[in-house]
């Protein structure tokens, strides 16, 4: 097969941290925040600047609170964790490798009573299934499998329990019901193409009522600490950070999030991931060598989409032959600066990865598409 004469003018294609907004550029940052102190009246003004701002494109509604915490999602989502659950039982449920780290945070750490809902790379558990008297750890898109949840239907509204999302690749790309729950995190390194390290932390009223009533039996580290004296320290969610932000990294979300506005918001950063889920998607109609592996449409992803290689050749050979044939494609792609970190994650089943949020353009995917013919067929050959 003949290379393809033209080639994506962003080949960043990672699922994390992922593409840059298109035009981006570091020298149009402000740098005025920079070397200040973050709880100086210009550092916390900025820090404050995200949180409105994120409220305004995400559209996060007035009854729940926004805080930047350390350590990307998973801090944010920990910190959840820690704090929040001891006060009733738990249903974990994990269908990837993310979910599967909260599982085994809810069994293994903190040791608290219980009851996991799993399923394998692909496909969802039963939802309709799941107690949400209980306490609910989950994740809204699967990174890792390409597997989301279509929608919130099956968490009841009259709910005993609370609902911990965890939403880092799902945020700006796909409708969060928020009446329906009570904590979200994400990172600002997947659909804005943020830099990582810091994470967003969302608090619904029943998440903050559990905070002031519920003292769990275990320590809380002082960087997961949400209250003091039995009340919830409001000043994490008006830009008072628990810990040093990086000011260059808060500058550059605040970029994202005025470059989202600026392009119609969050219809617009949905509509965006949509067209590039689907153009790839229409692609992989079209082709007999690959295939979604998810494979209920209504739950594929349309930020982290996973694909498995279907061909015989490729198919029918050991796990590890199998990486190692999507290896030598990557190798391949990005020697020719066509395409960057598309290999499935290490835990997930061998195949690719291709990150289609909003900072990546739809042109870029099509023309991907012709280079992943094209590495496939030079690799098949060899086999």
């Amino acid at each position: 097969m003949e290379q393809p004469s033209r080639k994506p003018a962003n080949p960043s294609f990672s699922s994390g941290p992922c593409a840059k907004r298109p035009g981006w550029k570091a020298e149009s940052l402000p740098t005025d925040a920079l070397g200040r102190s973050h709880r100086s009246a210009l550092g916390k003004a900025r820090l404050a600047e995200a949180i409105a701002k994120t409220r305004a494109v995400l559209q996060v509604p007035d009854s729940h609170l926004i805080g930047i915490v350390p350590a990307s999602d998973t801090g944010a989502y920990e910190m959840a964790m820690w704090t929040l659950l001891g006060a009733r039982p738990v249903t974990a449920v994990a269908w990837e490798s993310f979910g599967q780290g909260w599982v085994t945070d809810a069994v293994k750490q903190l040791k608290v009573d219980a009851k996991t809902v799993t399923a394998d790379y692909g496909v969802l558990p039963d939802l309709g299934g799941i107690d949400t008297d209980t306490d609910v750890l989950f994740t809204w898109n699967g990174t890792t499998s390409g597997v989301r949840v279509p929608n919130g239907d099956w968490i009841d509204d009259d709910r005993q329990g609370l609902t911990l999302c965890d939403a880092t690749s799902a945020a700006f790309a796909q409708d969060l019901p928020w009446a329906k729950l009570d904590v979200v995190t994400y990172s600002w390194q997947k659909v804005l193409g943020g830099e990582g390290q810091h994470g967003m932390l969302i608090l619904g009223p029943r998440a903050v009522e559990r905070l002031e009533s519920h003292t769990p039996s275990w320590p809380i580290p002082k960087i997961f600490r949400l209250t003091k004296g039995g009340k919830l320290i409001e000043g994490i969610f008006k830009g008072e950070t628990i810990n040093t932000p990086s000011m260059l990294c808060v500058e550059d979300y605040i970029d994202a999030l005025d470059w989202a506005a600026s392009i119609g918001g969050l219809d617009a950063l949905k509509g965006r991931a949509d067209e590039n889920a689907g153009a790839l998607s229409a692609w992989v109609e079209k082709t007999d060598w690959i295939d979604h592996l998810a494979g209920d449409p209504a739950a594929r992803s349309n930020t982290s989409v996973c694909l498995k290689i279907t061909d015989a050749r490729v198919a029918n050979l050991s796990e590890d032959d199998q990486r190692a044939f999507v290896k030598r494609m990557e190798k391949r792609l990005s020697a020719e600066d066509a395409a960057f970190d598309i290999g499935a994650y290490r835990d997930a089943p061998p195949g690719l990865r291709i990150w289609c949020g909003a900072t990546v353009e739809t042109d870029d995917v099509r023309i991907l598409t012709e280079w992943l013919d094209y590495a496939f067929a030079a690799e098949a050959a060899s086999l």
